[in-house]
């Protein structure tokens, strides 16, 4: 009796079809990429600009308890009242913003963070000693009438930003981390999402120029001198 012995070959893919494979996903990547990145700056968004309304909610509390904003008077305060052993005596947005961890205003760190290049490490809510608001744990400048806290008498004013361009404090805005926006937090507890400028990295402010010019008909007025205090790096020395 003759017995037929059929052989079975498993057939791997060809290497043609590999190649097919690998093109269709990454065609399938390019095509979802985008959207999840602009997801992601959704997202970034609105925790900047949660976080933002909770910060200025915190500043009212503290203009209402010492008359004032966080300044450089404001910090001997907080320290003479509270018996407060964090540092508030630098000149950065971390060292103006720490009064309000000192004062009790606020307990946590997470208000001051939003997405940037500089502010790289998400606040630990270690607050103790020199670990409150260490170097790259805030996102946002801090806006000042020269070396005094703004008045609060205006409500539409700025009093903190996000994105900076590379932390510096000249005004620009960095378009990367917020699809292109910059997060501008006001004294009335609103945040808005306001578009970067192409040319220049600044926004424009509506009924005025762009963020930081002053006088006749700009945010400001002629009595304000609106000065950046930008947050501290991650590595920065204090």
């Amino acid at each position: 009796m003759k017995v037929n012995h059929i052989q079975h070959h498993d057939r791997g893919f060809t290497l043609v079809e590999l190649l097919v494979v690998i093109v269709i996903i990454a065609a399938l990547a390019g095509l979802t990429a985008p959207k999840l990145i602009s997801m992601r700056k959704k997202g970034d968004q609105v925790v900047a600009m949660n976080n933002g309304r909770s910060m200025v909610l915190s500043m009212n509390d503290f203009s209402t308890e010492y008359g004032t904003l966080p300044d450089r008077e404001t910090a001997k305060q907080v320290t003479d009242l509270t018996g407060s052993k964090l540092n508030l005596n630098g000149d950065s947005a971390n060292d103006y913003f720490r009064q309000l961890i000192a004062s009790g205003m606020l307990k946590s760190e997470d208000p001051f963070y939003s997405k940037t290049p500089y502010s790289t490490k998400k606040p630990d809510n270690n607050m103790t000693g020199s670990k409150a608001l260490e170097a790259g744990e805030v996102g946002f400048g801090y806006i000042m009438n020269g070396n005094a806290a703004i008045s609060t008498d205006d409500p539409n004013r700025v009093i903190a930003a996000t994105p900076l361009l590379n932390a510096t404090t000249k005004g620009q805005f960095d378009p990367g981390p917020l699809d292109g926006k910059a997060a501008l937090v006001y004294l009335d507890s609103s945040v808005k999402l306001m578009q970067i400028r192409e040319d220049n990295k600044k926004v424009a402010i509506p009924g005025s120029k762009t963020l930081l010019d002053a006088g006749e008909g700009t945010l400001w007025g002629p009595d304000i001198k609106p000065v950046l205090k930008a947050p501290l790096k991650k590595g920065a020395k204090k």
